[in-house]
């Protein structure tokens, strides 16, 4: 038909166009995050680019949700606003005859968003764990650089190398500050060399001295010496933390169900029954008055999906906090919304008296076109 076809076709356009947009702006808001993170230490400068695809892969299936969504909106509303739909609605159609062609264009987005959520998801932020926990228990070692303080993996030492050789086994004008045992000590030393014995690496410092301050008893300790030993890594046989809901599969959230299981469950079901009630909503927000002039109804389209997408996380910690089920969480927010974008398509086709400031509602049947 040649109406399905024209509005696939500027559907289909409109959403690429949309979603270039958003994702440019969501990676260039996670690009500065991700640097700031670099920055503070808390990822590694090398990292970044993959954790910023992660994060992209991470925001798809919402950004792909919000594009369908605006994409819908504008295009229906171009037309409205061309008077194409004006001549549509004379030949004989309405509005809820766009359901069909809307629903189709959309279906591949829609199919994706339900992969990424069901899928990807999950791998994305397991993977995302796993670079940041192996950047934060790098090795003492890994983290000493010639020229800066750095701090130990578990706080308690600061670290300071003047320069290193090439081999980064070897430095100069070491500087150690420790805290043990409520005992504060200052470690200098000339030179220092890593040293490697089973799972335990040791920095053994030439020509230095080590004064030592007890805080409970105010005794100080004076030691010089030729070489002394300081244990930078011990390798500790550490199962893996478990994984926390966001990073476990859809499968396993099934079978081990529990509230933070069931919130993280609610949020994937939920963003993808989002994605399609929001489709449909956007064609019922879609009319507007060729008369009257600004973008009332794409302002309330946003505000819409702003609601929406909250009450979606809502839901979530609602079931994570055992104040509602999984399927009263489910069909009590997604439910509702789908029948009230089918009751607005109705109303638009069928309304003809009340109205709303920039979304009046017009006659699209043909038979009230044929009166006038």
């Amino acid at each position: 038909m040649l109406f399905q076809g024209a509005l696939r076709k500027e559907l289909g356009r409109s959403f690429a166009a949309t979603l270039v947009v958003v994702l440019t702006i969501v990676l260039t808001m996670m690009l500065i995050r991700t640097l700031g993170q670099a920055a503070r230490g808390t990822a590694s400068p090398q990292d970044v680019v993959l954790l910023l695809g992660f994060a992209a892969m991470a925001h798809l299936p919402t950004m792909i949700t919000l594009s369908l969504f605006v994409a819908v909106v504008l295009t229906l509303g171009r037309m409205y606003r061309d008077s194409e739909m004006a001549v549509w609605f004379t030949s004989g159609l309405s509005l809820a005859r766009t359901v069909r062609p809307v629903l189709w264009t959309a279906a591949p987005g829609l199919v994706l968003v339900a992969v990424m959520v069901m899928l990807a998801w999950p791998w994305v932020n397991q993977q995302t764990l796993e670079v940041r926990e192996r950047y934060s228990q790098r090795s003492d070692v890994a983290r000493v650089a010639p020229g800066l303080f750095q701090t130990s993996s578990d706080g308690q030492r600061v670290f300071f190398i003047d320069r290193d050789s090439a081999e980064s086994r070897q430095a100069r004008n070491v500087f150690i500050l420790a805290q043990e045992r409520g005992k504060e000590s200052v470690t200098t030393a000339l030179s220092g060399t890593v040293l490697t014995q089973g799972p335990d690496r040791f920095a053994v410092l030439d020509r230095g001295q080590r004064n030592e301050f007890d805080a409970a008893t105010g005794e100080r300790a004076l030691a010089r010496f030729e070489s002394y030993r300081v244990l930078m890594d011990q390798t500790q046989n550490v199962t893996s933390a478990t994984l926390p809901p966001k990073a476990l599969p859809t499968l396993d959230l099934l079978d081990k169900r529990s509230a933070l299981n069931d919130g993280e469950l609610c949020w994937r079901l939920g963003l993808f029954l989002g994605a399609c009630n929001l489709t449909l909503l956007g064609i019922g927000l879609s009319p507007v008055n060729p008369r009257r002039g600004g973008n009332w109804n794409l302002v309330l389209a946003l505000l819409s999906f702003v609601v929406y997408f909250n009450l979606i996380n809502l839901t979530q910690s609602w079931v994570a906090g055992r104040r509602l089920s999984l399927e009263a969480a489910l069909g009590g927010l997604h439910g509702p919304a789908f029948l009230c974008a089918l009751a607005l398509i109705w109303w638009r086709d069928h309304a003809t008296s009340w109205s709303w400031p920039g979304l009046e509602a017009k006659p699209a049947g043909p038979a009230t076109q044929g009166r006038t």
